[in-house]
Parts: C-alpha cells; sequence; structure tokens
C-alpha cells in the first residue's frame, strides 16, 4: 500500500469511486492529482474524511470509468509529481509517457533515465508512484515479461487485471 505524503493527511479535495478493481480514492489540491490509492484488504487510507469534489476530480472520475469500460487509452489531467525525492520524480515522469498498451523492464526504465543498473532503485521509485493507474506504474514488468509485484490494491492480481484490461502480455 502506498503511504500517504503528510501534505495528504487532510487534503484539500477528495472522492471515491467504484472501479472493477475495488474502490479508489483520488486527492487533488489546487494544481491536480496528488493522489490515487486502490482499496487494500476492504480500506482506503483517507475513509474517514468526507468527500470535498473537485472539477479536476470530477473529471478524473468521468475518465477513469472511460477508462475501465475500456473507451479511453490516455488520461488527460494534470498530475502534481513533486512528493518524491528527485529520482523518485524522474521515475514517475517516465512512467507517464508510457502509452496504453505498451510496457516498458525495469531495466529499460533505468536507462531512460539514464541510471543503468539501477533496477532495484527503480523498482522503488515505481512501487511509491502517488498516482497508480493515471501514471501507468502497471506497465513496468521483468525483462522477462513476468510481474515482480504491485504496492497498490491486492498487489500482483491488480496488475495483472490492468494488464490484461490494456491487453499487455505478462507472465
Amino acid at each position: 500500500m502506498h503511504s500517504i505524503p503528510p501534505a495528504l493527511i487532510r487534503p484539500p479535495f477528495l472522492v471515491r469511486l467504484a472501479s472493477p478493481i475495488g474502490r479508489l480514492e483520488l486527492t487533488a489540491g489546487p494544481a491536480g492529482i496528488l493522489s490515487l490509492s486502490i482499496e487494500t484488504g476492504g480500506h482506503l487510507p483517507l475513509e474517514e474524511y468526507p468527500e470535498k469534489p473537485s472539477t479536476v476530480l470530477r473529471k478524473a472520475e468521468q475518465q477513469l470509468g472511460e477508462y475501465f469500460s475500456g473507451t479511453r487509452r490516455a488520461f488527460d489531467l494534470p498530475v502534481v509529481l513533486d512528493a518524491g525525492t528527485e529520482f523518485q520524480r524522474s521515475v514517475w515522469h517516465q512512467l507517464n509517457q508510457l502509452p496504453f498498451g505498451s510496457n516498458v523492464s525495469y531495466g529499460a526504465l533505468g536507462h531512460g533515465i539514464g541510471r543503468p543498473g539501477s533496477g532495484r532503485a527503480i523498482g522503488g521509485a515505481v512501487g511509491a508512484n502517488p498516482i497508480p493507474i493515471i501514471v501507468g506504474c502497471h506497465r513496468v514488468l521483468a525483462t522477462t515479461g513476468r510481474i515482480t509485484g504491485y504496492s497498490a490494491g491486492e498487489g500482483i492480481a491488480t496488475k495483472a487485471w490492468l494488464l490484461d484490461h490494456e491487453g499487455i502480455g505478462h507472465k
């Protein structure tokens, strides 16, 4: 499960929605989407807080609904990816460029950000992505095409569902 940065403990805007992989919880600030959490073990990280929608969160709800129904292949949403380290942010920005239905290996992702041989660190940064699905961290696989883990929702089963939904082969 993703840890929530302290700045998100009382998010300015918050919505929850149903999805085929469990309930989703999204937060946003004035500049855009801050986080997306996938229900884990029947719980969401901020479930004690009331929903407070915003225009960008309503747009995200619509686009996620279209993604899950199979009619949307790209998100057109402002995302705020500044909560991590410089290294994590470089990985997240690279992930944000991966199109629907494509995948990349941890090693290739490391090469893409100028950090070859840093597969373990890449894996940690991918796992810390605060906005899964919209920033497609599920599209990262081992060089062999194997799923090595997933830190959101119900783990590997959630990642396998997302990969299958996008038609991405995996082991």
